[in-house]
């Protein structure tokens, strides 16, 4: 049976597009190249973020109130790409976990549905296992990772300010 879906919103394409895009392909980083780059991303956060830390705290009399908020506003700024990361990864896992594809022939007003056959989405479902589920599951714990940290510097500003 022929696959009537084009060739670029075929779920294993789209995945092997997503894994090779530059923004995408972070999060199939080792683990030590993955937290550099979360670590130069929440430094450059903070860098972006002194400026109103600075307008909340000052750093000649408040240090450590300015390093806090300064670190949480790169918290938050770290949370947006972390969401960017987890939204295509999980758009991508619907598309491949899915018996049913959606699809546009040649323009949005003429979508249709195509039934994948048991061999392809067997294939597709072991793809999501063991490629996709432990990117979910990374970036998952990233984000939380992200809101635990919020939380304690949240805490540290009440605690010392």
């Amino acid at each position: 049976m022929t696959c009537p879906v084009p060739k670029e919103q075929q779920p294993l394409n789209e995945y092997i597009e997503l894994k090779e895009a530059f923004f995408y392909r972070w999060a199939k980083l080792t683990r030590s190249q993955y937290l550099r780059v979360l670590a130069l991303m929440w430094l450059g956060f903070v860098v972006l973020f002194s400026p109103v830390a600075m307008s909340i705290e000052s750093p000649s009399r408040h240090l450590w109130q300015f390093i806090c908020v300064a670190s949480i506003g790169g918290a938050v700024g770290l949370i947006l790409p972390v969401l960017l990361l987890l939204s295509g990864w999980s758009h991508v896992k619907q598309r491949l976990d899915s018996p049913k594809i959606f699809y546009e022939e040649s323009g949005w007003y003429d979508g249709q549905t195509w039934e994948k056959p048991e061999a392809d989405l067997a294939k597709d479902r072991l793809l999501v296992t063991y490629e996709i589920k432990p990117v979910m599951t990374r970036l998952q714990k990233t984000l939380l990772g992200i809101i635990v940290f919020l939380a304690l510097g949240i805490s540290s500003l009440n605690i010392f300010g």
